[in-house]
């Protein structure tokens, strides 16, 4: 899209400022957070044009009202006041520091992400999955290197030399192999999709622009390239120092087109392919703070282009327009990989590491105890995530994963700032309601993926990896698989009604009772239950040598209940240990080659393993 110019910008924004509602929003998944003006961003995204700069009349100027709490836009691109000091100083003082302690290496690196299209950068996200992906949407690029020093031109990315015929740069070619998969991404960053019309309503100057008040100070003076001298403690890379603009009532901070690109192109990835869901986020997180590295941005840029790219993604993912599109891309993506292995524990933190402080950069937290409530049509951002769901219960799932209130560039209309969608990756953050979650280990025509063996992928076996609180309980049903891998709390008790339900951490089934009452319980670690046990039928499936089970109250086995041991031969095994255990399993289910003796106490259940 192209600049807006400042020239016809001046006029509208004088007479029409812009106007953010500061009501605070209702707690609740099942409401939609939308505008003063009754219309929810989603429904209302193809208002981001050139033409329209204010509040009022752009969807995206509105949901970006957070940066009017600390920045109030100048009757000119230099003459903005900054309303909130302590957030706008911390946010050049971060600039600052990591401007002054980049490396060589983290240079070249933000020349590259700079000039490289911003679809094929975030495909480093895929992984192993990345030169599939390349061969098959024939995408490439022709910035893999950076120069030493400042180049004798500008240089911007092109298909190489000797590419494949039909190559294209960014997604890749919509006629490849991939189409679908190129065209979904492509249409996320499309027509309503630029960040241009958000940085001419608000003007907030790029950082080496400004001093560290958020001033611009031009001395007057021009650099050996012609360019423009301001006051700043800031510097672009020298890579970069021939991409800057020259005209800066064009090329406001905030909110980062680069940034915008990346957080759209990985949403759309994900889409498509789920199975990299979190490490798509990771990688648009990281490839954001190169803009900050370069020199060419805030965090307070960076934190709005990711609040624009989180919006947008969902309105056009929800647009009815593109609903087959996101249907054959997905399924095109689910035909085309072959099964990969889950992520790994160290992996998944390693993203969490990168992406938790960048959502919010450490600026300023203030007092505000405002609910969330999940803006309306967020829930699609995690539809084939986790598609075992409800959209009431993906809405659940964002609303117990955001971030809590207080930052004001997040705490704009609509919330969309407050979505945390790595953690939304991982499931519920809290039960403050009853959950019941149904997962079929077989879906007709689901294909394959790495979340499970099944087939059915992760509508058949999923991970849920957050530390859940919460008043309500968990049921676990269908024939699928599902693992709690958390420092659980929730107090309403667990069931497991089919399929298997894997803890796998000590506190991983919460506070409360737990009743098995079909499918399998399977404990890969010891396991703490704080209230009672019920087994009427299904299994109990044992790993380990100490006490497997380690209940406080009272544990009763019923007629139809099951014992599966696992472990070593000779070694006595306590499995279940209780202040009373009543009855006695039904069946023993052994290793091959191994029989078992079951010893049963007043408080206790052991087995010791022989062959046999």
């Amino acid at each position: 899209m192209p600049p807006i110019s400042r020239r016809t910008l001046l006029g509208a924004l004088a007479a029409a400022p812009i106007v953010l509602s500061a009501r605070p929003s209702f707690a609740s998944a099942g409401s939609f957070a939308s505008s003063d003006s009754g219309a929810a961003f989603v429904d209302s995204y193809r208002t981001n044009v050139p033409t329209n700069l204010t509040a009022d009349t752009n969807a995206a100027v509105r949901i970006l009202g957070g940066m009017r709490r600390v920045w109030q836009t100048g009757t000119a691109w230099n003459t903005g006041t900054v309303l909130d000091e302590a957030t706008l100083r911390a946010n050049l003082r971060y600039c600052v520091r990591v401007t002054s302690h980049r490396s060589a290496d983290d240079e070249a690196r933000a020349f590259i992400q700079d000039r490289q299209h911003q679809s094929y950068a975030v495909l480093t996200g895929l992984g192993p999955l990345a030169p599939m992906y390349k061969a098959g949407a024939l995408a490439v690029t022709s910035i893999t290197t950076a120069p030493t020093g400042t180049p004798a031109t500008k240089i911007d990315d092109a298909v190489p030399p000797g590419a494949p015929a039909g190559s294209a740069i960014g997604a890749g070619s919509p006629t490849s192999a991939l189409g679908q998969v190129v065209t979904l991404v492509n249409t996320v960053r499309g027509t309503y999709s630029s960040g241009n019309p958000s940085k001419a309503a608000y003007q907030y100057p790029r950082p080496w622009r400004m001093n560290a008040n958020s001033q611009v100070a031009d001395t007057g003076e021009l650099d050996e390239l012609g360019y423009p001298i301001y006051d700043s403690p800031v510097e672009v890379v020298p890579q970069l120092l021939r991409q800057r603009s020259t005209t800066p009532a064009d090329d406001g901070g905030f909110p980062s087109g680069h940034t915008n690109a990346f957080h759209l192109a990985a949403l759309a990835y994900a889409y498509a392919v789920p199975e990299r869901f979190q490490e798509l986020v990771t990688a648009a997180f990281d490839l954001a703070e190169t803009r900050i590295v370069a020199g060419m941005h805030s965090p307070a840029d960076v934190i709005g282009g990711r609040i624009l790219a989180t919006a947008l993604a969902a309105a056009i993912l929800n647009d009815p327009a593109n609903a087959e599109l996101k249907a054959a891309a997905r399924a095109q993506a689910q035909a085309y990989f072959p099964p990969q292995p889950a992520t790994t524990a160290a992996e998944r933190a390693a993203g969490e590491r990168l992406v938790t402080p960048k959502l919010t950069y450490g600026l300023p937290r203030g007092r505000s105890t405002a609910p969330m409530t999940v803006p309306k049509g967020a829930e699609v951002l995690l539809e084939t995530r986790q598609p075992y769901l409800t959209a009431a219960q993906r809405r659940e799932v964002l609303r117990t994963t955001a971030l809590g209130a207080g930052w004001p560039l997040l705490d704009g209309p609509e919330h969309w700032g407050r979505l945390n969608l790595f953690a939304a990756a991982d499931g519920y953050g809290a039960f403050d309601h009853d959950v019941v979650v149904t997962l079929s280990a077989w879906v007709p025509g689901a294909g394959s993926s790495g979340a499970g063996s099944s087939g059915a992928g992760f509508a058949g076996a999923d991970s849920w990896r957050n530390d859940i609180g919460g008043c309500g309980g968990l049921t676990k049903a269908g024939t699928g698989s599902l693992t709690l891998t958390g420092h659980n709390s929730y107090r309403g008790g667990t069931t497991v009604a089919g399929g298997v339900l894997t803890a796998a951490s000590r506190t991983a089934l919460g506070t409360g009772d737990v009743t098995v009452a079909g499918g399998t319980l399977r404990v890969t670690e010891a396991l703490r239950v704080a209230g009672s046990y019920r087994q009427h039928s299904g299994t109990l499936a044992t790993h380990g040598h100490g006490t497997v089970l380690d209940v406080h109250g009272n544990a009763t086995l019923g007629a139809g209940s099951v014992l599966e041991v696992h472990g070593d031969p000779g070694r006595d095994v306590t499995v279940l240990r209780a202040c009373r255990v009543s009855g006695r399993f039904a069946k023993v289910v052994t290793p091959p080659g191994l029989k078992a003796t079951v010893g049963y106490s007043r408080t206790a259940v052991t087995v010791r393993l022989r062959r046999g």
